[in-house]
This record gives C-alpha cells, structure tokens and sequence, in this order.
C-alpha cells in the first residue's frame, strides 16, 4: 500500500499553499488561473511521492485530498452597486496571492430558497463573505448554527460580535463638514434615493450629527427621491424650491452616488453652473465622476486595504473552522477626494 501524504506535505516541499495544491490535485488549476508550470511542479513532486499510488493496482483512484474546496464566495445584494465592481478586482488579486479562488453570487430575493442554498455553502465554499443587506439575520443564524466561516463586509450588525470590515462612515462624514466649513458653505441641502436610505439610514443621521456639531452651519434640509430604473429620469421637482431665495443652498450632499447623475442634468436644464452657483458632494465615490463634464468630489472607500483585510480575516476563519477565538471589528478611514465641483479647484 502506498504511503499516504497530505496535501500539506506537497505544499511544504514546494512553498505553496496547500489550497493550491489541492486545486491542482482536483483538476482545478486552470478555472482559477494557476500557472501551467506551477501546475507541472506539484504533480511531478505528487508522483514522485507516491500521491497517487493505489492499494489496489487495478484501479488509479487518487488519494484523498483537502476537504476544503479552497473557494471563497461572495454574496451581494446586486452586481449594480458601484462599491462591488469597485472591490472585486482588489478581492480577485487579493485572494489570488494566497492560492484561493474567488466567486460572487448574487441573493435570490426568495428568501426560502435562498436559506436551503445558504445551508449548503460548505459544499461548494471554504468560507463566505456577506455584503451589506446580503447579511440578513436569517442567513446569519444559519452559518453561525454550523460554525461556518464567514464574514461581513460593510454591515455592522446590531446586538452582535461578527467579524466584520466597514468603511469609517462618521470620520468620512467628519472630512466633507470640515471642507465645507473652510468653503464657508452655511445653507446644504442633503438629497438621497428613497430606496436605499431603507438600509442605510444610519449614514444619514451620522452626516447630520456630524453637521450639528459645527454651529456656523445651519441645520440642512433633507430630500429623498424615488429613482427610476436607469435613475435619469428621477423627479428632483422638490429640489427648486431650495435653488433660490430664501433659502438657495450653497451646496449638495449627494447621499448615493447613483443621484449625482440625474442631479447633473437637472441642474443644468436650469442653467445652473457648478461649482460657479452651486457646489456639489458626493458621500461616495460614482463610476467615472473624475471624468465628468465638471469631475465630482466625493468620498472615495479604501478599496485596496478593504480588500486586504476581507481576504486576510476570512482566510483566517476558515483556517480556524470558523471558531476563531476573536471577532474583529476593522473601520477603514475613507479618502475625500477633492475635485471641481466643490468650488475648491
């Protein structure tokens, strides 16, 4: 009977991952981009040490290999949010440096179906990451009822200690005040989409507070919007009143990145210039903004050291089982980005 190893021994030999190995073992290589040569190397050494040696010589079944499928996925609310497409890149080569592989998966909105697909992650997935309002209380309870390794990504759980990587919403909120204080904006008026603030009302009311505590600033005004499906056609009608005396806002606070667009075009059917009659904040970062007509500041989220903490705090879960003795919280201080349209430049 041939000696039996285990694919940390192949790993230890060649200083690779035992996850690569047992990608190569499992005819796995390829899909998750592994180098040919490196593939050669761990199966010349894997025959060379009698890995694939059988009790029985009529038959060549391999030998057993790691349990863990050496896959971490991603579960998203939608593959629209421009935080996703944004972070996956990052998270790709993140987890491509330590020889795992990487999959996204967006949450059926059957909440029954979704919750008998959650219970058989572990056969497809070493471990999971859950992106905001994809970490719902029901598929939490469910991984933590099986010790499953996983992850929250720009979710903060109330009443509960996960491991968990957020955006620094507050010192975030803390930058804007402060430069528009030094442009010495008094009248804001905050515009949101209706939809979103549903789960992210607690941005909001940190943006406000932040707001508060600087006396030389009035109390701003709030809008939310219902947004159209492509968001161009969104109705900023209740946004007029507020363009022009008494009241006529200094500068917009742009909540979602998603309003920045249609609040463009708005504002230019009436003739209004930005930044030279009104300025402009956005508390994210939306795709191509540096390449607008007139570029939009905003709050850019720390994409690449995000990625670098997901990919370190989830490996390390699975290495533990999912029973790792301490939970982690990581808020990541978020970079203003200062551009036109803020009136600065």
């Amino acid at each position: 009977m041939g000696t039996r190893f285990k694919n940390k021994d192949l790993a230890a030999k060649l200083g690779v991952s035992g996850t690569l190995v047992s990608l190569v073992l499992n005819n796995k290589a390829d899909q998750h981009g592994i180098k040919k040569e490196t593939q050669e190397k761990v199966l010349a050494l894997a025959k060379q040490m009698g890995f694939f040696s059988s009790p029985d010589h009529g038959r060549t079944e391999v030998a057993p290999v790691e349990e863990k499928p050496g896959v971490i996925g991603m579960i998203v609310p939608s593959m629209s949010d421009p935080f996703i497409t944004g972070i996956t890149p990052y998270l790709q080569k993140a987890f491509a440096s330590i020889g795992v592989g990487f999959s996204i998966i967006t949450r059926d909105p059957d909440d029954q179906r979704f919750n008998r697909f959650a219970i058989a992650f572990k056969k497809f997935f070493s471990g999971m990451i859950l992106v905001g309002d994809a970490a719902d209380e029901s598929t939490i309870r469910t991984l933590r009822s099986t010790d499953y390794p996983f992850i929250l990504l720009e979710k903060l759980p109330k009443g509960l200690r996960l491991n968990t990587v957020c955006t620094d919403y507050a010192a975030g909120a803390k930058f804007v005040v402060n430069h528009i204080l030094k442009l010495g904006y008094q009248n804001i008026v905050i515009v949101a989409d209706k939809k979103l603030l549903l789960t992210h009302r607690d941005n909001l009311e940190t943006l406000e507070e932040a707001i508060d505590e600087v006396k030389t600033i009035k109390k701003p005004v709030v809008l939310e919007f219902d947004s159209s499906l492509n968001g161009y056609d969104t109705d900023l009608s209740q946004l007029e009143v507020f363009l022009r005396p008494p009241y006529r806002a200094d500068v917009i606070l742009s909540m979602h990145s998603s309003i920045v667009y249609p609040l463009m075009i708005h504002l230019r059917k009436r003739k209004l210039r930005v930044p030279q009659d009104i300025a402009i904040v956005s508390m994210e970062e939306g795709i191509n903004f540096d390449l607008m007509l007139t570029p939009v500041t905003s709050l850019r989220k720390p994409l690449p050291g995000m990625a670098i903490k997901v990919a370190n705090m989830i490996w390390s879960e699975v290495k533990n089982s999912g029973r790792g003795k301490y939970k982690r919280l990581v808020n990541i201080t978020p970079e203003l980005v200062v551009r036109n349209s803020c009136g600065t430049l």
